[in-house]
């Protein structure tokens, strides 16, 4: 299938789907500006799509009911610190305990009753990876994922904290496996960055991707056996300088894996044997300068694989007058790595959400154009491409998907040229058909 342009941004023509989303103010917060700003929100869909959980940046955890207009409030707790990252422990598909990862002062993971809110057990990364030498928000400890096992129980945690001292740059980071009961089962140890966490189907695995990798730890992929933690086999792409991998998923024996050291996708084999590869936004020429974009999400399923580019950077300077050509692309390849269709996402997209025949990315600024009309949420079909799109005043942020429950943050932005703010802090929530 050939690639395919999203001229049609405002999603109201083309027979793309409009969704009815219903919204909940969140309060206040810091409006973005130009730049993309770093994860302040957290959402979650929970019980087969009836309970939508939020994370807020003030530490407000709060889980509401989907299935009336005015999003009853179940319960509403404080975390410890900025509350980044959700999802939950199940049994039988019902939610059991909401666990919540937390940024600042003490790296918080915490988990929470999922019907009364009340806190169960709570672990303080900060015991591990050490307290933050400087108090801005890039040195904080900082739990980047969580991922929870096909069994719905053992749950996977990746906390890192980053330090300068003069030219010398550090990280330390570890990687965790919590029985329900919060105790630790074992945890693996590294002087890298973590950057995402997958497991797989058979729930024997678990792929660690690490983005940065300056010291004794020099491999942007691990694989751990998940009884024991115990390493399996590593790859890596083997591209100078400390950028390795952006994101990990596995579909069946098979990990795809986007590069931020060759800014390539790849798809790996047992023990790390390459099934193949594409460019997705190598380094190109454009009118004397070297543009690039990382990928930054990957995610694969039933024999294709999507990956998502972010911004336009270019080699050896800070601004670029031009745009990489396939910047904010979400583009999808078959099981022999031929492309499927690709589609421009618009802007810079934080994260993704799947179940697996649905794709939807939250796309927030698009700072070398600002162009308010690309914030949205888009969804799209893993085999077909581009289903619909809902347009934000403010950026998308966050995004989940479950059970035909599409929830996602919005949050306000000034532009740094423009004497006004955008959006609000918001949830909203809507049915897939």
């Amino acid at each position: 299938m050939a690639e395919t342009a999203d001229t049609d941004r405002d999603g109201r023509t083309d027979g793309r789907e409009t969704l009815a989303f219903q919204s909940v103010p969140l309060g206040d917060i810091e409006s973005a500006r130009s730049r993309h700003m770093w994860t302040r929100s957290a959402v979650h869909v929970a019980d087969d799509g009836e309970c939508v959980v939020t994370g807020e940046w003030d530490g407000t955890v709060t889980a509401r009911a989907t299935g009336s207009e005015s999003f009853e409030t179940r319960w509403s707790v404080t975390h410890p610190e900025h509350a980044v990252g959700i999802t939950t422990l199940e049994d039988g598909g019902t939610a059991e305990t909401v666990v919540v990862a937390g940024r600042g002062d003490t790296g918080t993971i915490a988990a929470y009753d999922a019907t009364t809110g009340d806190q169960r057990w709570r672990y303080d990364t900060v015991d591990d990876l050490g307290e933050a030498v400087k108090d801005t928000i890039f040195y904080l400890p900082y739990v980047v994922a969580l991922e929870v096992a096909p069994d719905g129980e053992t749950l996977y945690a990746a906390g890192r904290r980053y330090e300068r001292d003069g030219e010398t740059r550090r990280w330390h980071s570890v990687v965790y496996a919590f029985a329900p009961d919060g105790s630790v089962r074992w945890t693996y140890e590294t002087d890298a960055s973590p950057i995402a966490l997958d497991i797989d189907a058979s729930g024997e695995r678990l792929a660690v991707g690490y983005n940065r990798c300056m010291g004794d730890h020099d491999t942007g992929l691990v694989v751990l056996e998940t009884g024991s933690g115990g390493l399996e086999w590593t790859w890596d792409p083997g591209t100078d300088g400390d950028r390795r991998v952006g994101d990990v998923s596995f579909d069946g024996d098979s990990i795809a894996v986007s590069s931020h050291g060759d800014k390539r996708g790849y798809l790996l084999g047992p023990g790390g044997a390459e099934r193949w590869h594409v460019d997705l936004a190598v380094e190109t020429e454009r009118e004397g300068e070297t543009l690039y974009a990382y990928p930054n999400h990957a995610v694969a399923s039933d024999g294709t694989v999507s990956f998502v580019t972010g911004n336009t950077y270019a080699v050896d300077a800070r601004e670029t007058e031009h745009r990489h050509p396939h910047e904010h692309r979400l583009a999808t390849f078959d099981a022999d790595g031929d492309l499927l269709w690709a589609e421009g996402v618009q802007g810079f997209v934080h994260g993704l959400a799947t179940d697996g025949e649905t794709v939807v990315t939250p796309c927030a600024q698009n700072f070398r154009v600002r162009d308010p009309d690309t914030h949205a949420v888009r969804w799209f079909d893993r085999t077909s491409g581009s289903r619909g799109v809902e347009p934000f005043e403010g950026i998308a942020t966050a995004c989940a998907l479950a059970g035909n429950t599409l929830a996602a943050i919005e949050e306000s932005v000034a532009y740094h040229d423009e004497d006004r703010t955008r959006g609000e802090y918001a949830l909203h929530v809507a049915t897939l058909e």
